[in-house]
């Protein structure tokens, strides 16, 4: 910790890398921005030049070996982060993990174990649970406003064709992971308990590139699922929908419901001779600006307060157990005991 604050090196410089290292250089109290790293040294540089800085690295490990850097955000493919998650524990940084959190369940345990060991944060970044409007929602569902929460249902449609490194579930886990991390842990989130069962269908309607070298991608996903404490839950994810990003849940009480998460862009509303329109929220990174800037500060109260961060390592494994168990029922079309 350098003037009191605790210096950030953000390991990705893609677009949610660049989300949190704008948070650390202007939003974030008690926090800076002290390095970037990226093994493509143009995408680097360039990060260094916006953000008002000048030390960088290539490799990930050069970061673990400057003691001058506290703590370290992973945003890099999913297949990366336990091995850099775990070698940052085992440096005594402190670590803010992107979701999915790793490939499978004995990945997310030795991460887990390692930061355990070392004693050092590990946050996993479920970036909806700092949203205002979701955040507003989880208090009501705990003052009791709609009585016992009954099913929870997530929808998340995005507008982009996915990457074609997405395309081989074997090293993305597919849009469950990669689209629908997110909507598993709101069901987790609001529901008190973690999915014990699932069962889904899957599909190639929009990516027909994909189709002949992987046939087991999809790029449309339902899940059907069963809580511990028997509660019921629904996920609807969606890639390539072209018509905006779409990001909403439903939570059904014993006597009520809640409604979460808008898709206009504008509380704007047009009425003319060509019909009636409104504005749709075009990207998560324009919904979510918020909620990424209070979870960045979140995990730094976490390491000044020594505190558990509000989103741990068990709520990344349990997400990425539903992820797998998930793609086992698409493939053997059954459903999945976790």
């Amino acid at each position: 910790m350098k003037n009191n604050k605790i210096r950030v090196c953000v390991i990705g410089s893609g677009r949610a890398g660049m989300i949190h290292a704008r948070n650390f250089a202007r939003s974030v109290p008690y926090a800076e921005i002290a390095a970037m790293s990226d093994p493509v040294e143009e995408a680097a540089v360039n990060a260094c030049k916006e953000l008002g800085i000048d030390k960088y690295f290539l490799d990930y490990k050069d970061v673990l070996n400057d003691e001058s850097i506290d703590a370290v955000v992973v945003v890099t493919p999913t297949v990366f982060h336990k091995e850099i998650v775990t070698a940052a524990a085992a440096a005594g940084k402190h670590i803010l993990c992107e979701k999915p959190m790793a490939m499978n369940e004995t990945e997310c345990s030795d991460m887990i174990a390692a930061c355990d060991e070392n004693k050092v944060k590990l946050q996993i970044g479920f970036m909806r649970r700092f949203d205002e409007s979701f955040r507003h929602a989880k208090e009501r569902i705990d003052s009791g406003e709609i009585g016992d929460v009954v099913c929870v249902k997530s929808v998340t449609h995005g507008p982009s064709t996915p990457r074609s490194w997405m395309y081989d579930i074997r090293k993305s886990n597919g849009p469950l992971a990669e689209v629908s991390s997110h909507d598993i842990d709101a069901l987790h989130w609001y529901a008190g308990s973690y999915i014990k069962e699932v069962y889904a269908i899957a599909g190639n309607y929009r990516c027909p590139d994909a189709a002949d070298e992987f046939p087991d991608f999809y790029d449309n996903v339902l899940v059907t699922a069963r809580f511990k404490n028997n509660m019921q839950g629904l996920i609807d994810g969606a890639q390539g929908v072209q018509y905006g990003y779409d990001s909403r849940v439903e939570i059904v009480g014993t006597h009520g419901i809640i409604f979460v998460g808008k898709n206009q862009n504008y509380s704007v509303l047009t009425c003319s001779p060509n019909g009636i329109s409104t504005p749709f929220v075009k990207s998560w990174q324009n919904l979510f600006i918020d909620a990424y800037k209070l979870e960045d500060q979140k995990f730094i109260e976490s390491i000044l307060e020594d505190k558990a961060p509000e989103v741990t390592g068990t709520d990344g494994l349990e997400a990425v157990k539903v992820v797998n168990a998930g793609n086992t029922s698409i493939i053997e079309k059954r459903p999945v005991t976790l």
